[in-house]
């Protein structure tokens, strides 16, 4: 959010900072998730990894998509 006097806005910076680190570290636990499962289906470290990675590329931009959507939502938090 950008100020009347230009400057940005310092809690906003912070929500969307905080919003990438949770993103990231939920997504390393889900990461590890997948490739077990991946592992125990296929049997194969290599398909387990690639399976894991690429899924959760995606499932990273969509979590963190989704986050910032409900930043802008008010049902629900106190006081509003």
């Amino acid at each position: 959010m950008v100020l009347p006097s230009g400057l940005l806005d310092r809690q906003a910076i912070q929500r969307r900072r905080r919003a990438v680190v949770k993103t990231l570290l939920y997504r390393l636990v889900m990461v590890a998730i997948t490739v077990a499962v991946a592992l125990a289906v296929t049997g194969s470290a290599g398909d387990a990894l690639e399976i894991g990675l690429a899924a959760n590329v995606v499932k990273t931009v969509t979590y963190y998509s989704y986050e910032r959507l409900w930043d802008r939502v008010s049902w629900g938090v106190a006081g509003s």
